[in-house]
């Protein structure tokens, strides 16, 4: 290819020195390894200090061992020698990174597209879907800023129509089939798009995707394919959590960053789409990859996996994202299963223990149907921020909800035990 051999006429003189050893490469490491369910063996693979109970590790992952080593060995082979490093693994490497999300999320690593956040992941799907002018999108009021403003830019691009209805009014209160409800009351022979987000951060409250896409392939089979409700998943707070095989939700997209739960480099995420979900949306942002190749003439629009076309380009921190595939291999030595049972089952101690007390209203489902990795709550005459505030000071780190509505949050994680949970709600227990 010309920039290979613009580099190697330009770095002859260096020889054998120029090649960067294969093994800096290792997508995964066998070290470090845990065994299914050890909890123990997982948090000491992680550098936090043990100065705090950390009740809010969803907001942004430390690194694990595994990772923070493969982002070094990344690192360290792009400051040896960074112009082949990039060009020996660039057009092969996206490849291998999308199919170790595939190992884990399920579907297939072309339908996969990597991305830096949810927010990124937001803005590619919103901006890039086929809209019309007569078009409406249905999104919920429980869903991030991201979500609203990337749907709002759309819109105004666009000229289409974007409608938010509630799937529930008291979260606690929430059940299946008011969401349901909700959801076929609110969607209109206008509706082209349905946006949610799997797992609430504002609630807490988990819905349930599957029979939602269920009600929405019920309406679409009523319709002309032209005018088939494409349905969009913001599933960062229960990818990492949930044992599910994305491609079997029933959705045609679901985003989530990789850099919260999964424990992943910090700066990735991922895109996983059905092929009715590309076929809807178009690239934002020009790919590099095999895309590239075709903009060279060196191979064709068809030999390019649809997820690496719809990945963006250009140089990001090619050390993080290349070291994904060790936080999936982590999370598949942990098992998909346990890591489920886990969370559920601290989070369900969690709710246990505050609903107990009565100076505190709690506002996440009981029903593990309805709830995932987070807790949301009111102290009685204390604003969230300062019920977040006291408990730093106790050493516990929690924080509330970034919302109109604010609210005190748990997030108990793999890297928790029951004794630190005991200790957190022992705290609580004492602002009655």
């Amino acid at each position: 290819m010309q920039r290979r051999a613009f580099i190697h006429s330009a770095g002859a003189a260096l020889g054998a020195a120029a090649v960067t050893p294969a093994s800096a490469l290792s997508l995964t490491s066998a070290s470090h390894s845990v065994k299914p369910a050890d909890w123990g063996g997982l948090r000491k693979l992680f550098p936090l200090t043990y100065q705090y109970i950390h009740l809010a590790t969803f907001l942004l992952a430390s690194h694990p061992r595994p990772v923070s080593e493969a982002i070094d060995r990344h690192r360290q082979a792009f400051d040896n020698n960074p112009a082949d490093y990039w060009h020996e693994n660039f057009l092969t490497i996206d490849g291998k990174i999308t199919q170790a999300a595939a190992n884990y999320m399920g579907g297939k690593a072309h339908q996969i597209a990597l991305t830096d956040s949810t927010t990124m992941g937001l803005g590619l799907i919103y901006s890039g879907l086929a809209l019309r002018p007569e078009d409406e999108v249905l999104q919920t009021e429980h869903d991030h800023y991201s979500t609203d403003l990337s749907l709002e830019l759309r819109a105004k691009r666009t000229g289409a129509k974007v409608r938010r209805i509630a799937l529930y009014d008291d979260p606690a209160l929430a059940s299946t089939e008011q969401i349901l409800s909700r959801l076929k009351k609110g969607i209109t022979p206008k509706t082209k798009v349905v946006a949610v987000t799997w797992v609430h951060s504002s609630t807490g409250v988990k819905i349930p995707i599957k029979m939602m896409s269920k009600v929405i392939a019920d309406i679409n089979a009523t319709r002309d394919t032209a005018d088939h409700i494409i349905f969009c998943v913001d599933g960062v707070h229960g990818f990492g959590i949930e044992d599910v095989d994305v491609s079997t939700l029933g959705c045609d997209f679901f985003i989530a960053g990789t850099h919260k739960w999964i424990f992943g480099p910090r700066g990735t995420g991922v895109i996983w789409g059905s092929d009715k979900g590309w076929n809807n949306c178009n690239a934002i942002i020009p790919s590099f990859s095999r895309s590239y190749d075709v903009w060279l003439g060196n191979s064709t629009q068809d030999q390019v996996p649809i997820g690496e076309h719809m990945s963006p380009g250009g140089f990001h921190s090619f050390e993080y994202r290349w070291a994904l595939p060790e936080a999936f291999a982590l999370h598949l030595q942990l098992g998909k299963a346990n890591v489920e049972s886990r969370i559920h089952q601290l989070n369900t101690q969690t709710k246990q223990g505050l609903a107990k007390m009565s100076h505190v209203t709690l506002k996440t489902p009981m029903d593990p149907n309805l709830s995932s990795g987070m807790v949301c709550f009111d102290v009685k005459g204390m604003h969230p921020e300062n019920v977040v505030k006291h408990m730093h000071k106790k050493g516990i780190i929690m924080s509330n909800t970034p919302y109109r509505k604010t609210y005190a949050r748990f997030a108990p994680s793999l890297i928790n035990n029951e004794l630190e949970i005991e200790k957190a709600l022992s705290e609580i227990a004492q602002l009655a």
